[in-house]
C-alpha cells in the first residue's frame, strides 16, 4: 500500500514538473527572414512585396519570394521561397500548400541530397516540372530549429517530438528553384544551383529560428 502510495505521488509530482515547464517554457522566437541578404556575392536577389490579399491567403507566417540573379554568369536565375510559419499543423505538412508549384504536376520526383559548407548533407525533395516552357528543377525541404528534413513523416515525427521537448510547433518550407538548360541532367542543374544554394544554406539557418 505504501509502496502504491509513494509511485503515485512520484507520477504526480512529475505530472506537476511537466505542466509548469511548458507554461514557463518560451513562445516561439519571432523569425528573421528579412534579414536574408538580397545581395550574396555577385547575386542579387529581387522579389514582390506581398500586398495584403495576398498575406491574406497564405494565412499567418513570414515569406520570402526571391530571384537571385548573376550579372556575371550568363545563366538561368536561381529562385528562392521560404514560408515560415509560427504554428504548425500536419496538414501544413502534408500539402506543403503555403509555398505552391502552381497549376503543373512533376515530371519526375525523387529524393535527392545537397551538401553544406561544413560537409555534412542532408536529403531534399527533387523535382522536375516540365510545360511548354520548359524544364524547371525544384529542391524543397522542411526546416526547423536547426533541422532540416526531406520526408513528410518525419517532418511530422518532430513536429510532434518539438511540441512535446519545447512546446513548439514553428517552422519552415524552403524551396529552390531554377529553368533547366536544353539537355541539362537533373544532377547538373542542382550542381548549378548550389553554387549560390551552398551560401544560402548557413544563411537559412540563422534565420528560421532554431
Amino acid at each position: 500500500m505504501k509502496a502504491r502510495s509513494l509511485r503515485f505521488g512520484i507520477v504526480a509530482v512529475l505530472l506537476l514538473v511537466t505542466a509548469l515547464g511548458l507554461q514557463v517554457r518560451p513562445h516561439s522566437p519571432p523569425p528573421h527572414l528579412c534579414s536574408l541578404p538580397s545581395q550574396i556575392d555577385d547575386w542579387t536577389g529581387t522579389g514582390p512585396v506581398l500586398d495584403q490579399q495576398t498575406l491574406d491567403i497564405l494565412g499567418p507566417g513570414e515569406f520570402v519570394f526571391r530571384d537571385y540573379e548573376n550579372a556575371r554568369q550568363p545563366q538561368p536565375g536561381i529562385g528562392l521561397q521560404i514560408a515560415y510559419l509560427p504554428i504548425r499543423r500536419a496538414g501544413d505538412i502534408s500539402s506543403e500548400n503555403r509555398l505552391t508549384h502552381g497549376p503543373q504536376v512533376p515530371f519526375s520526383r525523387e529524393v535527392a541530397h545537397i551538401t553544406r559548407p561544413d560537409g555534412s548533407s542532408f536529403a531534399v525533395n527533387r523535382y522536375v516540372f516540365s510545360n511548354w516552357g520548359g524544364r524547371r528543377l525544384v529542391l524543397s525541404w522542411f526546416q526547423a530549429h536547426g533541422r532540416a528534413v526531406a520526408s513528410e513523416d518525419w517532418a511530422k515525427y518532430y513536429l510532434a517530438y518539438d511540441w512535446i521537448r519545447m512546446n513548439r510547433s514553428d517552422g519552415g518550407i524552403v524551396r529552390l528553384a531554377t529553368p533547366m538548360l536544353d539537355g541539362e541532367s537533373p544532377e547538373a542543374a542542382q550542381a548549378r544551383m548550389m553554387k549560390l544554394g551552398s551560401q544560402l544554406l548557413p544563411l537559412l539557418d540563422r534565420c528560421i529560428p532554431r
